[in-house]
């Protein structure tokens, strides 16, 4: 559960955001400092899924065949097998449409090796290889936790942002989420908290609420 600091602070972001004509997601800007993020393992790149949920649809094409295809076309947004993935590496284009689209990737773990030979120049430098999927893992239940997760991705940059729900969500389900991500944070950082310079919470087009 998250403290009472965070959950004021998405308040305040939400009544503070002025009515638009759509649906406004809320979003968590993170500032990093004493780090040097030249260094690759010193840059935050990690998964994470939401108590709450994101508030979003999350778009998932799964790569498999057989029984396990047979089951992720009833959660996944699409189900690509070895002859397609084969014709997307042919199609650059198309390839980086389809990279461009979609949130998450999942594979079984056997495909993996053709699909980083046929679209690993695509889905590598978007940070979007697959999840592999490994003959004991349940597909239905993988995609399912995968539409509940966000990156937190810094890559060099001290500054970078993260989806933590929607507007229509309550403050206590977002401030939940916040609290996962912020825990993770400093669980993941060579001096942990002190690594955080400020944490602020705010809609799409609102203002920003500093958070930490």
């Amino acid at each position: 559960m998250a403290n009472n600091e965070i959950e004021q602070a998405v308040s305040r972001a939400l009544e503070d955001s002025p009515e638009r004509n759509f649906r406004e997601t809320v979003d968590l800007a993170i500032n990093l400092r004493d780090l040097d993020l030249n260094d690759p393992s010193n840059r935050v790149d990690e998964s994470i899924v939401l108590p709450s949920g994101t508030g979003q649809d999350t778009k998932i094409v799964v790569f498999a065949e057989g029984e396990t295809a047979l089951r992720a076309e009833d959660v996944a947004d699409d189900v690509l097998s070895g002859d397609e993935l084969e014709d997307l590496g042919d199609d650059n284009d198309a390839a980086k449409d389809l990279a461009d689209e979609t949130d998450f990737f999942i594979a079984e773990a056997s495909m993996m090796q053709d699909i980083g030979r046929y679209l690993g120049t695509v889905l590598g430098p978007r940070g979007k290889m697959p999840t592999p999927l490994q003959p004991d893992d349940d597909v239905v239940e993988t995609v399912n936790r995968m539409k509940n997760t966000v990156q937190l991705r810094s890559g060099d940059r001290r500054t970078f942002h993260t989806l933590v729900g929607a507007e229509d969500m309550s403050a206590e389900d977002i401030s939940d989420n916040i609290d996962v991500i912020v825990r993770r944070l400093h669980s993941n950082l060579e001096k942990g908290p002190l690594n955080v310079d400020t944490i602020y919470v705010k809609t799409t087009m609102g203002p920003s609420v500093e958070v930490a």
